[in-house]
């Protein structure tokens, strides 16, 4: 059951209906509270309309339960850089990328942090890396205010 409604929160969320997503996903945590996917999805797209502070602690949610999770990472060092905690960003992209070497999200995400911080080498690295790994990431990215 909590599979169809995140399959539906995802269609939602690529289609951009994201109060959609999160009341499929807010479904999932009703009826399965240690569901860390559904905790890690609203994180997210509440990131991405920029409910920040709520979006954070359905990422904490999510790490609780599962604390080595890549996307987890990732999607909280997004809601970080949103709020502007650069160094909370940074260490949660390098923890993903940890796990995960090859997430373009995360190291076009530190990439923008290490910009907003003024290092302009590191920046430009690792936003080409992204880049190079997903050569669309900063339009998808940048749709959610992520520049």
């Amino acid at each position: 059951m909590t599979d169809a409604f995140i399959g539906r929160g995802n269609a939602h969320d690529d289609r951009g209906e994201l109060d959609k997503a999160i009341q499929d996903y807010s479904e999932v945590i009703r009826l399965d509270p240690k569901n860390a996917i559904a905790w890690n999805n609203r994180c997210y797209a509440r990131a991405k309309i920029n409910q920040l502070e709520l979006a954070l602690s359905d990422c904490n949610q999510s790490l609780s339960l599962e604390p080595d999770v890549s996307q987890t990472l990732d999607s909280r060092g997004f809601t970080y850089l949103k709020i502007g905690k650069l160094d909370n960003a940074i260490a949660d992209f390098d923890a993903a990328l940890r796990l995960d070497s090859r997430l373009a999200s995360s190291l076009y995400g530190r990439g923008i942090a290490k910009r907003k911080k003024g290092d302009s080498n590191g920046s430009n690295a690792d936003l080409a890396a992204g880049k190079a790994i997903q050569r669309d990431i900063d339009e998808e990215l940048k749709g959610y205010g992520f520049d």
